[in-house]
């Protein structure tokens, strides 16, 4: 079993993060900047914004926090959104998911240019991977896992590989770069029947379920590479979507419950920011 130490492929990531920015602001005098807008009080959304936010500093990202209750109106983060398109220090512009139920996320979505949609979920930057152009900036967490495969496998060309999230912000974006790598994508959900149909000749598990030990040790082949980005909390314990401690020694390579999939996700985000900001000359 190789564990897939996502920490520190992700510190390598803002090492090297950080020398570029050193480098930005001596020969062009830029500093990446990156603004959250959080909305609600969502204890997640909480965590995930501060770790974002801390993440920046160490770097040397400048950062901005816009923090609005859980009933503002679509239009007062529409005119938040237009301040930060025009605002020169902020390269990248980031929405904190899951949103309130009143609000429209495509259209909230729509508002961010897309040269500073660091997330990836403005229509014109999911336009263009759908599209196969990679040009746009990539969503997070795909962006994230797929780095970390391309660190195991020199290919993933014919490799059969079960997504289980059909989501916007996860499936659906890595669905699509694997298809780019002419692998072959097989996309389930926690509504598919007989989820072990589809994960046991794989080659390659990612799932996002959030179901905790969904897949177990029966549902998958020796050998298999396991990427878990699903997060439960089972009585006060981070739980993931795999059964880690039964398939650890059936898999090759599996990532952990914690210090997985997480911390690329926020590399990546960095990374989108910087890539945001070199844009500017």
């Amino acid at each position: 079993m190789g564990l897939i130490d996502g920490s520190k492929i992700a510190n390598d990531i803002k090492k090297e993060l950080s020398n570029e920015i050193s480098l930005l602001k001596k020969t062009h005098n830029i500093i990446p900047g990156l603004a959250t807008i959080l909305i609600g009080d969502d204890p997640g959304s909480k965590v995930y914004v501060r770790l974002k936010q801390k993440a920046c500093q160490e770097i040397g990202i400048y950062s901005e926090k816009i923090v609005f209750p859980n009933n503002v109106t679509e239009e007062k983060i529409f005119s938040s959104i237009k301040k930060l398109n025009e605002n020169d220090k902020i390269h990248g512009i980031l929405v904190q998911l899951p949103l309130p139920n009143h609000l429209d996320q495509l259209r909230i979505m729509e508002k961010i240019k897309p040269e500073k949609d660091v997330d990836g979920f403005n229509p014109v930057n999911a336009g263009k991977l759908a599209n196969r152009d990679e040009s746009g900036f990539i969503p997070c967490t795909p962006k994230g896992i797929l780095y970390l495969l391309e660190q195991i496998l020199p290919s993933l060309e014919g490799k059969n590989i079960t997504i289980i999230n059909h989501s916007t912000v996860i499936g659906r974006p890595l669905a699509m770069l694997l298809l780019n790598r002419n692998a072959t994508v097989t996309i389930c959900h926690i509504k598919t029947d007989n989820l072990k149909k589809y994960t046991q000749n794989a080659d390659i598990i990612i799932t996002a379920a959030g179901v905790p030990n969904l897949i177990k040790i029966d549902m998958v082949k020796d050998g298999v590479i396991i990427i878990d980005a699903g997060f439960s909390r089972v009585e006060g314990k981070i739980v993931g979507d795999a059964d880690f401690e039964n398939l650890k020694e059936k898999s090759s390579h599996i990532t952990p419950p914690t210090g997985g999939v997480g911390p690329m996700t926020i590399a990546m985000l960095l990374e989108n920011t910087v890539l945001a900001a070199k844009k500017n000359f």
